[in-house]
């Protein structure tokens, strides 16, 4: 062999680039198990004991270089969100914000139009939003012009009224890039702030998506807090409660005109049978919406005390609502607070206070916002405070962009948590002035439209420090002193997508995943040795072995991400990088069969091999490609795996294999390529493949129109990756069916939820409010769903949300409309796209278009049975047949499988034809498919023992995945021997009569 020196210093040095990055790992494990010692089962110490430990050295490489031990967590392997635990999110940056404000907020029709029909636009479309937004605008008025509405002060310089529509757009598209950019800053700088280990954040291919993985985060509801948070800060001045009591005194009395005028129409307008179904309404509103105040006051006989309360309503309708802010003898309080609400009761109050003939009674310069916190523990109560516009804008005078600096504090009395603030040099200026001018009165700070403090000004203050109080807790004042430090959102990121895995269900799928990966490894060990003897056998084994401590040691260099199906992706690694070694060995011992010695027998077969194995690997390198390009988190997990697990299994089966043997040869001794139990397995076949090729049509034919009817009546379970939804997997300390679990939820949700088994939990699916992305709807779908376990006694009624997403909730998963629209192109564009290239390259390779066409034609076969399978059985066997991003990698790992065997048929074919140019076509081709029977038998009974392994040990989430990898093996298999041969053989027979025909 030449280039011996070459390969084995390679060989040396991928091996010990292998060790020193699987060193970090090791070490890593060894400071976490200290901790697990240490904490005693205390979760609280094992986490202070690791972040003892960030700054300390822990790791001394051969005396060269000292490693911190967080340098050593960010060197060794990353595990996916579904092996360690986490938080895996989709964000979606608000362009439909960005050009809001760079209109300022315009109320031109068309421009308002266009921004709503191209949020429409955007569920179906993988367009850019600005894009969307030109067509839209272009389709409402073709003579309508951007420049009219972008013609704003903070534009003027790059828009007048000459700008044309198209120019305006990609002023539009340049300025909302930067926010973008601006935002994904924000996003990273936050969460480097979180404090999670070995985050990832990077910008999706669609414009204005984020992505965003956080590994072991246990309280996601403070993430969702902190990702989506907007942090637009204010400072207003304020009016005196005094001052405002006057106008509210006219407010209610237009509200009793309006109400007594509603009633009194109302009244002529009805029969006497509706009079009395309306005082009944009315009287049913009323008692909701007392005061609680002057229910617990009201004494003596409850039939006059409600008169009363009736009269009081009747009179002062607003004031019923909003408690004036006042003292028992009716004298008002100083300060910003005009009055005081039940929370159920502020929607209403906003409702008359935005009346347009109750807002024409107060000074132009005078808006509303509630207090964020409540007057008590209970949250009932908030308070109303009167804000005085001081600009000509209508902005705040000062807002969060002027902050430099935020830190978590204590007040002076060190019991409650605050934020302190430091401003920049612009922003001091405005301060000082602010407070000089306010002293003796408040100054309202106001967060995302709510008040969060409002203290009396002192004295001026210099210099630019302030504070934020009334925080809830330490965390609620670190992750508001988080966001204002990394600064304010450009526009609110929505979730559009997310997954949540709990640490007790990743802990399940590594032990399952390690107990599938040791037994499928094992079985193939022994196969080889049974198959093909203790010589070449060993040889193999020792290739098999090398090849997964290369593909560990690469996915630590490159820092990605092993997940459960990239395990999966090794395990089937290792089934199908036997494949290489049979070709090998099928080829050498033909050799010796010949008459050859061993020496040349070896060097001949492994030349000879080399067009099928490369041919083979190449075309399922391209699926793997094609899965990486278009798949998205364990998807590219599992694509990334395979493609490493390709390349090394191809320089190990090649290479090491060929170094064992020349080893062996200079020591003399003898080699042996089979084993007499198998010696004569599969040998000197003469099967009829293309005699019997109708038969097999009409087999595949039967099970194809099977499967098309099945697509009409059964149609297929779409998982939420194609139909959009959440999903959630939760454990119960009872044994529950799934129907009292249905029941239970169907009043929360509206409608029934999808309920079914999923291993040892139960898998709960709903589209409820899939549309609404409002910040909060997240943990609000939560709560309901909790709420409606609880009502049912399924759990405990004394559980948080908190406890429950941490307990009971063993994981979630959001896709929105938008993403699962994206993600159903992407599958399509995959599958057609690996579809394109394997033709492609078998028309370049075997420069026949004929078996290009044989070849996709199986493909299309197995795929269209595959899904047949699916259809039939999904709902009768125990697990899920989903179809979800998952399946489509399986689908193309089988076609890469199928393919990988189609070529190495078609390789022994041109081959037979070469040698044999005078036999029966037919006959060669048989001859062919013949020959290469103990290779396919032995690559497909090892890859699919590997795979069976897998779906047994592996869990339930991988098990619907592996399924369809186990029925892709066995019709990929029959369809490189009984389909694609036999249409490529046929093509090729009618275009030959068709030239022969026109050349008589």
């Amino acid at each position: 062999m030449q280039n011996k020196g070459a390969i084995l210093t390679f060989a040396i040095l991928l091996t010990a680039v292998c060790l020193y990055q699987l060193s970090f790992t090791w070490k890593s494990n060894q400071i976490k198990e200290d901790a697990i010692e240490y904490a005693q089962g205390d979760s609280e110490k094992e986490f202070q004991y690791i972040d003892s430990m960030k700054s300390e050295v822990v790791y001394n490489f051969l005396g060269l270089k000292k490693f911190t031990y967080k340098d050593v967590q960010e060197l060794e392997m990353n595990l996916g969100l579904d092996l360690k635990g986490g938080m895996n999110v989709t964000l979606q940056v608000e362009v439909k914000d960005i050009i809001r404000a760079m209109s300022n907020y315009s109320d031109d029709e068309t421009f308002n139009a266009a921004l709503n029909r191209a949020s429409e636009l955007q569920k179906n479309s993988q367009a850019d939003f600005v894009t969307l937004f030109g067509d839209a605008f272009e389709e409402i008025d073709p003579n309508a012009r951007l420049a009219s509405v972008f013609n704003t002060l903070e534009l003027r310089d790059k828009v007048n009224f000459n700008t044309t529509n198209k120019e305006v757009l990609d002023i539009i598209r340049t300025e909302t890039d930067g926010a973008i950019d601006n935002a994904f800053n924000i996003i990273r700088t936050r969460i480097d702030r979180f404090g999670v280990a070995q985050p990832n954040i990077q910008q999706l291919q669609t414009r204005g998506r984020i992505l965003v993985e956080l590994p072991g985060v246990k309280d996601q509801n403070r993430v969702r807090n902190l990702l989506q948070g907007t942090a637009n800060l204010e400072f207003w001045e304020t009016y005196e409660n005094q001052e405002v009591y006057q106008y509210m005194l006219q407010a209610n009395q237009k509200i009793k005109e309006m109400e007594d005028l509603a009633t009194e129409e109302t009244v002529d307008a009805t029969s006497e049978e509706a009079t009395e179904a309306t005082a009944e309404t009315e009287e049913a509103d009323e008692e909701n919406s007392l005061l609680s105040e002057l229910e617990a006051s009201a004494e003596g006989d409850s039939t006059a005390a409600l008169d009363n309360l009736d009269a009081f309503k009747s009179q002062y309708p607003l004031f019923a609502i909003l408690n004036p802010s006042t003292d028992q003898t009716g004298q008002l309080y100083p300060g910003p607070i005009v009055g005081m609400s039940h929370a159920k009761d502020t929607a209403k109050v906003n409702a008359y206070l935005n009346n347009i003939q109750v807002k024409n009674l107060f000074p132009r310069d005078l808006k509303f916002r509630w207090t964020a916190k409540s007057v008590d523990e209970a949250g009932t109560y908030y308070r109303l405070i009167a804000l005085k516009v001081t600009t000509r804008d209508g902005q705040a005078p000062l807002d969060g962009g002027v902050i430099t600096d935020a830190r978590q504090d204590f007040d002076q009395f060190g019991s409650s948590p605050e934020v302190a603030m430091q401003m920049n040099a612009e922003g001091a200026k405005v301060w000082q002035r602010m407070t000089k001018e306010n002293v003796g009165k408040s100054i309202a700070i106001v967060l995302d439209n709510y008040v969060r403090s409002f203290p009396t000004v002192n004295g001026e203050i210099p210099g630019g420090r302030s504070s934020i109080t009334g925080l809830e807790s330490i965390e609620e004042a670190q992750d508001l002193a988080n966001v204002l430090k990394s600064g304010k959102m450009p526009a609110p990121a929505r979730i559009i997508q997310e997954d949540v895995v709990g640490p007790s269900l990743g802990q399940k799928a590594i032990n399952s995943g390690l107990i599938s990966f040791i037994i499928a490894f094992a079985m193939v060990l022994v196969y080889m040795l049974f198959f093909y003897s203790k010589n070449a056998g060993l040889a193999a084994n020792i290739a098999l072995i090398a090849n997964m401590f290369f593909i560990f040691g690469i996915l630590a260099s490159l820092g990605a991400v092993l997940t459960l199906p990239g395990i999966a992706g090794i395990v089937l690694t290792i089934g199908m990088s036997v494949d290489a070694n049979v070709l090998i060995y099928e080829r050498v011992q033909e050799e010796m069969r010949s008459g050859k010695g061993v020496k040349l027998a070896i060097t001949d077969g492994y030349k000879n091999a080399y067009s099928a194995i490369i041919d083979g690997q190449v075309t399922t390198l391209l699926t793997g490609v094609v899965l990486y390009l278009f798949g998205s988190g364990p998807i590219k997990g599992f694509a990334t795996t395979l493609i490493i697990g390709i390349l090394t299994s191809l320089f190990s089966a090649i290479f090491l294999t060929r170094l064992i043997f020349e080893w062996q040869l200079r020591k003399g001794g003898r080699i042996l390529f089979t084993s007499s139990a198998t010696e004569n397995w599969l040998r000197n076949t003469k099967i009829k493949f293309l005699e019997k090729r109708r038969t097999f049509y009409i087999i595949s034919a039967a099970f194809i129109l099977l499967s098309v009817g099945s697509f009409f009546v059964r149609g297929l379970n779409y998982g939420i990756d194609f139909k959009g939804g959440r999903s959630y997997i939760v454990s119960f300390e009872k044994d529950v069916e799934v129907g009292e679990v249905r029941e239970a939820l169907a009043s929360v949700f509206d409608a029934a939820p999808e309920v079914k088994t999923s291993g040892d939990n139960i898998k709960i699916t709903t589209n409820y409010k899939i549309d609404d992305d409002s910040e909060n709807i997240d943990n609000e779908v939560e709560a309901l769903l909790m709420k409606g376990l609880q009502d049912a006694d399924l759990i405990d009624k004394t559980v948080t949300l908190e406890q429950f997403t941490q307990e009971y909730q063993q994981s979630s998963q959001k896709v929105g409309p938008t993403i699962s629209d994206d993600i159903r192109k992407d599958a399509a564009i995959a599958i057609v796209f690996s579809l394109i290239i394997i033709f492609l390259y078998i028309l370049v390779r075997f420069r026949d278009w004929q078996y290009g066409l044989g070849a996709v034609a199986a493909l299309a076969h197995d795929s269209l049975i595959v899904l047949g399978i699916f259809s039939l059985l999904y709902g009768v066997l125990p697990f899920s047949l989903e179809i979800d991003q998952a399946f489509i990698a399986a689908i193309l790992t089988v076609l890469g499988y199928s393919i990988n065997d189609t070529v190495v048929v078609f390789d022994r074919i041109r081959e037979y034809l070469g040698l044999h140019p005078k036999r029966d076509r037919e006959e060669n081709v048989d001859a062919a498919l013949n020959s290469t029977l103990r290779r396919t038998f032995s690559t497909s009974l090892s890859t699919f023992v590997v795979l069976l392994a897998i779906f047994l040990f592996g869990g339930a989430t991988i098990r619907g995945f592996t399924f369809a990898l186990l029925v892709g093996v066995l019709v990929g298999t029959y369809s490189s021997l009984f389909i694609a041969t036999p249409i490529a053989h046929d093509t090729r027979n009618r275009v030959a009569k068709v030239v022969a025909k026109r050349k008589k």
